[in-house]
């Protein structure tokens, strides 16, 4: 029995004797089938020609990815904490050198993640550390393409992972699109890890909004100020996004002024 990994979106489903027929996570129309048809991968393939870059992207923040870039070709961050590390948004290849690495930052005590898009085979990276809990909002629990006795469903806005780490249900993208704040992120003015809820824009100074970035369907208006309001009784000045180099600075003015521009183009 195999879990099979879907090439276009990254994501590993549950084991069978051969690929799945269909991935539920590429028909929905928040992302798309490859041109060249539906292809499946396994992470001993994946190991062929791929590593993890790991780096650190700031103090106790560091920056997981695959190199080449694999499916959507997000990056994972683990925030590192004196009360075990989180593991916010997940890749489809996990090798040995990536676990002695993460074991050597202190392992992975939790992980979270921001929507079904950016899960990659986080079952895999769970069971590597100790089975790790999930973290996963009840509102996206028909996404789950591998069960597994790690997932913890969590409802409501709000859900304290552990001490100055927070997941905040946001909706937009999904209904149970999330974001983490890391109250002690960015010196202590804290932070938002946003995985794609909100995407940083190129100039790195706004950033925007979609149903479905891929097909490029927009939120309506009530779903942008719903995210707003979701994240604003939290302080944060830097946005990490979901891909590497993705940071907005002076990031809850930006937010602002992201939404206002946003609002304004689609009215």
């Amino acid at each position: 029995m195999t879990n099979y990994i879907c090439a276009t979106c990254g994501v590993q489903h549950a084991a069978g004797d051969a690929p799945p027929e269909h991935c539920p996570i590429c028909e929905d129309e928040r992302q798309y089938i490859g041109h060249n048809g539906q292809r499946w991968t396994t992470i001993p393939e994946l190991r062929k020609d791929r590593h993890n870059r790991i780096e650190e992207v700031a103090p106790n923040l560091t920056g997981i990815g695959t190199v080449p870039a694999f499916a959507i070709g997000q990056r994972a961050l683990l925030v590192r904490t004196p009360n075990g590390n989180v593991l916010w948004d997940c890749i489809s290849l996990l090798d040995d050198a990536t676990v002695e690495a993460v074991r050597a930052l202190g392992g992975i005590s939790a992980i979270a993640v921001s929507h079904p898009h950016t899960v990659g085979s986080l079952v895999e990276w769970s069971h590597a550390f100790d089975h790790a809990p999930i973290y996963w909002h009840a509102d996206n629990r028909q996404w789950v393409m591998r069960p597994d006795p790690a997932f913890m469903f969590w409802e409501g806005e709000t859900f304290s992972l552990m001490d100055g780490l927070t997941l905040i249900r946001c909706g937009g993208h999904f209904e149970g699109s999330d974001v983490l704040h890391w109250a002690k992120g960015a010196d202590g003015r804290g932070a938002l890890l946003t995985g794609d809820t909100m995407q940083v824009a190129q100039d790195r100074r706004y950033v925007s909004f979609m149903y479905s970035y891929p097909n490029m369907i927009p939120l309506d208006k009530r779903a942008v100020e719903r995210i707003v309001r979701a994240v604003e009784p939290f302080e944060f000045d830097h946005i990490y996004g979901g891909w590497w180099d993705y940071l907005v600075l002076d990031a809850k003015a930006a937010l602002k002024r992201s939404a206002e521009r946003y609002v304004r183009a689609i009215s």
